[in-house]
């Protein structure tokens, strides 16, 4: 007897944004995590999740967010932030090369396990936008896809 079972593959999107949400849960943050892939020609060129720089002790380790504790709303004063946001030690770890013309995939994952906004930072944003990527793709919280060019990135720096 031959039984065909019918599943439904993940469309390329969903499935780097899965390895985003997975990268995300690498995060050393305590307020949300965030993940990033940078993907050129189907294949996955650099990843990188928020958290504290090499040899400094991670937040989630310390147990203290110093902008959770002064009550600091999203989106700002970030220089009072220990972290690196994802995006930026995603492109650290990519020659420009392998980012002109890429994607970057984004999610982010709130406390209660919601998805957080995806959008980059203004820094992030400029950052991706000197790297030459072409697109950046998210999931935002209500679950919608987010994709954007990245000559259309808000750089007024919403986050």
């Amino acid at each position: 007897m031959n039984i065909q079972v019918k599943r439904q593959r993940p469309s390329k999107g969903d499935y780097y944004l899965g390895i985003a949400k997975a990268v995300a849960e690498r995060s050393t943050c305590l307020r949300r995590r965030y993940g990033a892939v940078i993907v050129k020609d189907d294949e996955i060129v650099g990843t990188g999740y928020n958290g504290a720089p090499r040899g400094t002790i991670n937040c989630c380790d310390s147990g203290v967010c110093t902008r959770e504790a002064l009550n600091i709303p999203k989106g700002e004063r970030y220089e009072l932030c220990l972290a690196v946001h994802a995006e930026q030690n995603a492109l650290l770890s990519v020659s420009r090369k392998d980012c002109i013309g890429a994607t970057m995939y984004i999610v982010g994952i709130e406390n209660d396990g919601s998805y957080a906004n995806p959008r980059p930072c203004l820094i992030c944003s400029k950052m991706i936008m000197n790297s030459g990527m072409s697109y950046v793709v998210g999931i935002d919280a209500c679950g919608i896809k987010y994709i954007e060019a990245v000559e259309n990135l808000n750089i007024q720096g919403e986050k």
